[in-house]
């Protein structure tokens, strides 16, 4: 198998847009597998936030603490 080398930035052109949630209608964690992403339009008290399943919970992306809208 061959090797390529390659030196300067890797520039990505896609965007990745996570499904968006409220804390209310999140998916379930287990279902949705761990490492699974998502947006909470207001998991973090309140506020939008990136959650990520750990294959039991959502868990902000900021301090992995499970989400809440309050």
């Amino acid at each position: 198998m061959g090797t390529t080398t390659f030196s300067g930035p890797l520039v990505s052109q896609s965007t990745v847009v996570p499904a968006t949630y409220t804390v209310a209608n999140a998916p379930d964690a287990s279902a949705a597998n761990a490492g699974a992403l998502i947006y909470v339009s207001n998991g973090a008290a309140g506020d939008p936030i990136l959650a990520f399943s750990d294959g039991t919970d959502f868990l902000r992306c900021d301090t992995r603490a499970a989400i809440a809208s309050a």
